[in-house]
């Protein structure tokens, strides 16, 4: 990359539906929409999985994030949390296991509060072209993960005690899930821009 690129370079959804059509704000409202109702849904499925069963969700936290930039995708991971502020059964496990405020103050609250962080931090590093390449794209997420994980399991510390097993609670069962999506957006991501590529230049 030289010294001379700009930045903020153009994100992926962007490439996919410039400005143009509707009105900026309309377009922002449907992506951000568009989002929250994937993520719902990102929380609802479960794979079967080793240690524990794989959700997609913070896949699609990070991918959008990437895809959105870091201002829309930051936006979009505040209004999901509003929908399930207001009672909205967005999150997994909801609303079997509770919804709105009381839900968000138990033990995933702090993982809520990493995907906003972690969705604009990705964001933020896709708009300096760090979602073009595979290597590139798994830094990015590796480092969204951790964005995810550090405020969640602070929370969890604070909530149960830190002589807990905070780490096998929080962290450790979910590892091997979270390096196959890292796998997973390594190959989609550049493979994405290069089919926008290709739509452009065809």
């Amino acid at each position: 990359m030289s010294s001379s690129t700009t930045f903020p370079q153009q994100t992926l959804i962007g490439a996919l539906w410039p400005e143009g059509g509707l009105s900026r704000s309309l377009r922002l409202a449907v992506l951000a929409l568009a989002g929250t109702a994937l993520l719902t849904l990102s929380a609802k499925i479960q794979v079967p999985f080793y240690p524990v069963p794989l959700t997609l969700q913070t896949f699609v936290v990070l991918a959008i994030g990437m895809a959105y930039g870091w201002r829309l995708g930051g936006a979009t991971l505040l209004l999901y949390l509003a929908e399930g502020a207001v009672g909205l059964p967005v999150f997994a496990g909801t609303p079997e296991k509770g919804i709105g405020l009381a839900y968000m103050l138990g033990g995933t609250g702090g993982y809520l509060v990493g995907f906003v962080a972690a969705a604009m931090l990705v964001g933020w590093l896709a708009e300096r072209g760090w979602d073009r390449s595979a290597a590139t794209t798994a830094l990015a997420m590796l480092i969204g993960n951790i964005a995810i994980y550090l405020p969640g399991l602070l929370w969890l510390g604070a909530l149960f005690g830190w002589d807990k097993p905070i780490l096998e609670w929080g962290l450790l069962p979910f590892l091997l899930g979270d390096a196959v999506k890292l796998v997973l957006a390594a190959a989609v991501m550049p493979l994405a821009w290069r089919a926008v590529r290709r739509w452009r230049d065809g």
